[in-house]
Parts: C-alpha cells; sequence; structure tokens
C-alpha cells in the first residue's frame, strides 16, 4: 500500500523530531540550580533561577507542542489524509489552480487550528507568568484576522501565479517560478515596514530630545540618515526589548521598540543603532536575501527534477498527479537538505552579529554595547549556559557571553 518514498518520509520526520528531542536533552543538561562560574559576576541567583525557569517551561511547552504535531503528520499520512483533501478539492473545481488553492487553504486552516491553541496557551499562560505578555485577547484575535486578511490578498495571488506557471511553462517552469519567488522576496525586503508592519504596530521617527541628539552623532560619523530611524509600539504585546534593520536602498529602516527605550540608558541605545549601523554598513541584509534566493533557486530546480514523479503523488496517497501534492511531498523529502542549508544560514548570521557587534566597537564605546546586551538578555531571561550543539543548530544569534568575549 505504501511506497519506499513513503517510508523514507515517515523516516525524515521521525529522525528530526528524535533529533530536537536530544537536542533539547543536551540543553537541559547544562541545567543547574546555582549560577555556574562561568556566569559569576554577570547574573545574580535570582535572576539565574528564573530565566532557569522560563527556559525549563518553554522547553517542555516546545516538546509537546511538536510532539502533538508529529501524531498529527503521521495520522494524516497513514489515513492518506493529504490525498483525502485532494479529491475534495477535485470534487469541488476542475480547475487546477482553484484545486491547489483549495488544498493549501483547507491544509493551512486545519494546520492553525492546530497551532492555535498552543500559540494562546504560551501567550496567555507561560508569558503571562513570567510577566511578559501585554496582547489582551482582543489584539491576539485581531492578529490572527490581519493574518489570513496578508494571507488572501498576498498569498492567493502568488501561489495562483506559481500554479499556472506549472502547468503550462513545461520543463523550465522552476527558472520562470525563480523569477518570481525572487521579485516577491524583493518587493517585501524592500516594503515590509511600510506595507506589513503598519497593520499590527505603529511605527514614527525618533522624537527630538537627548536621545536623538546623541544619534544624530552617530548618523552623521557613520553616514546613516537619521530620518531613517524609527520607534515601534512594542509594548503592545510583550515587555521584552529589541531593535531591528529592515528595508533595501532609501526603504531602509532601524526600528527601536519602545522597551528598549524605556530599559536602556541613552548610550546603550547608541551602541544598540551603532550595532544595527553595522548590519547596515557590511551589507549583511542584502547578502542574507541573495543567499536565500540562491537557495530557492537550488530547491526548485531539485523539485523540477522530481515534480513529475509517479512516487511523489502515490506517497501521499494521491491518485492523479498535481503540482501542489508533489509540492507537498517534495519539501517534506527535501527538509534533510533544508536543514543542512538552515545550519549554514545560522553560522553566517552568527558571523554577521559579531561583524556586527565589532563595528559598534570600533565607532562607539564597546561598554555600552556589552551593557545594553547584559541588560536585554537578563530581562528577558535569555538562557545564558546553552548546550554548543543547541546554538550551532538552531541559534541565529551567538550566545551572550560569546557577544561579550567577541566585544573585548
Amino acid at each position: 500500500m505504501f511506497n519506499i518514498l513513503f517510508w523514507i518520509i515517515i523516516a525524515i520526520i521521525v529522525l528530526s523530531h528524535l533529533t530536537g528531542l536530544f537536542l533539547d536533552f543536551l540543553n537541559i543538561r547544562m541545567w543547574s540550580s546555582k549560577v555556574p562560574d562561568r556566569l559569576t559576576g554577570l547574573v545574580d541567583q535570582e535572576k539565574y533561577s528564573k530565566s532557569q525557569e522560563y527556559f525549563r517551561v518553554t522547553t517542555n511547552f516546545g516538546n509537546v507542542s511538536s510532539t502533538v504535531n508529529l501524531i498529527a503528520i503521521l495520522l494524516i499520512l497513514f489515513l492518506s489524509g493529504f490525498a483525502w483533501v485532494d479529491s475534495l478539492a477535485r470534487s469541488v473545481t476542475e480547475s487546477q489552480i482553484l484545486v491547489t488553492l483549495l488544498f493549501f487553504a483547507i491544509i493551512g486552516l486545519a494546520s492553525n487550528c492546530l497551532s492555535l491553541p498552543f500559540s494562546w496557551y504560551g501567550t496567555f499562560v507561560i508569558e503571562e507568568k513570567f510577566g511578559f505578555n501585554r496582547t489582551t485577547s482582543a489584539t491576539f484575535i485581531f492578529d490572527q484576522l490581519k493574518g489570513l486578511f496578508l494571507w488572501i490578498i498576498l498569498g492567493i495571488p502568488v501561489i495562483a501565479l506559481i500554479t499556472w506557471i506549472f502547468y503550462e511553462t513545461g520543463k523550465y517552469f522552476w527558472v520562470y517560478v525563480w523569477i518570481v519567488i525572487t521579485a516577491f522576496s524583493v518587493f517585501m525586503n524592500i516594503f515590509y515596514a511600510n506595507l506589513i508592519v503598519p497593520l499590527f504596530n505603529k511605527q514614527k521617527p525618533l522624537e527630538e530630545g537627548k536621545l536623538r541628539d546623541e544619534i544624530e552623532i552617530l548618523a552623521i560619523s557613520t553616514g546613516f540618515k537619521l530620518s531613517n530611524i524609527y520607534t515601534i509600539n512594542g509594548s503592545k504585546r510583550s515587555t521584552k526589548a529589541n531593535a531591528y534593520f529592515s528595508g533595501l536602498g532609501p526603504k531602509k529602516r532601524i526600528v527601536l521598540y519602545d522597551t528598549l527605550i524605556e530599559d536602556l540608558t541613552t548610550e546603550e541605545i547608541v551602541g544598540v543603532l551603532a550595532h544595527e549601523i553595522g548590519h547596515y554598513r557590511k551589507k549583511h541584509s542584502l547578502l542574507m536575501l541573495a543567499s536565500g534566493i540562491v537557495q530557492t533557486g537550488l530547491m526548485l530546480y531539485i523539485f523540477s527534477i522530481f515534480s513529475n514523479n509517479r512516487m511523489l503523488t502515490e506517497a501521499l496517497g494521491a491518485s492523479e498527479s498535481s503540482f501542489h501534492i508533489s509540492l507537498l511531498a517534495f519539501v517534506l523529502v527535501y527538509s534533510p537538505i533544508s536543514l543542512i542549508l538552515s545550519l549554514f544560514m545560522n553560522y553566517i548570521s552568527r558571523h554577521n552579529e559579531f561583524s556586527a557587534d565589532r563595528y559598534a566597537g570600533d565607532v562607539y564605546e564597546g561598554k555600552h554595547l556589552a551593557s545594553a546586551l547584559k541588560k536585554l538578555s537578563l530581562k528577558n531571561l535569555s538562557n545564558l549556559n546553552p548546550h554548543p550543539a543547541f546554538v550551532f543548530f538552531y541559534y541565529s544569534h551567538p550566545p551572550l557571553l560569546n557577544r561579550l568575549e567577541n566585544l573585548e
């Protein structure tokens, strides 16, 4: 009943889950009731104990969530659930494009129904327990509705176009799809802050005052336009603080959370800003975008080789070949390659963070960024003592101690 590709998919899914559990196990083994020697002087016992408890609770919650997802996907695969959804979509329409859209809409709705209770619990129970949550029920619900709205106005047209290209352009469809996805990615990178962020948060240029005056000195010395520095009301959802760089060309901007401004001194904020300017000056966003585009092209090319393979269709129990079934099966089989690429991207990301830290230390006193990183890590209850293997697999940013050593 099940072909060899089906069992390969099952093995990949199960092994991936077991790998995650093993890495969590290694990470948990680093837990200690007392402050480790390497953290002495960095954190007091009370704060360390609270961060360890937060780490333990979130890790256990994540394992429960991932196990439920594993059980769900295995049930769907063994019961030929994807084939059933495919048949259901085909019973509604004969249009290949509409069948694909219905298929992914049903799968997406089912996935959202499964993840929504976990998202709610994580926000209103775990984050609330540790004093992070400021999200109201209304905000949470409207965020879900806004996400659906974005899927309708952005996701549906892009999926429809890609499906049309698949059926109309022959074996080189992957090139055209690559062009479409690249154009969409560049568009989103340029206009994300202008079009998407305002749906969820309020952004405004940095106000006049001492902070702006201090930043202006840094902006002039580094060649970054002060008009591209914004604040955002992150406190609407959480007490956690952050800052980020987004956009390309004239649409680039640095965004500071209001919680960051509340928690740090002027010098520390300028230090964080110097770090973000470092990302801009060293073209990290552009390089990461280019890497993502290359990875997408690689995946699409490999998919083009197997897209008409009957085994992909049969692996999910479907009787008729289609773009959506082949793509879903391929994504499941491709996941080991995706994992390897993600390891590489995380390594590059950590390298970029070190580079931006060093840039901040060169253009502004590094001690201010170091002080800011300490405050943010302690406030956000970051795991200060992660296992190196866990960092290698999952961390896009280096652990605090490594960043402090790099700054020194």
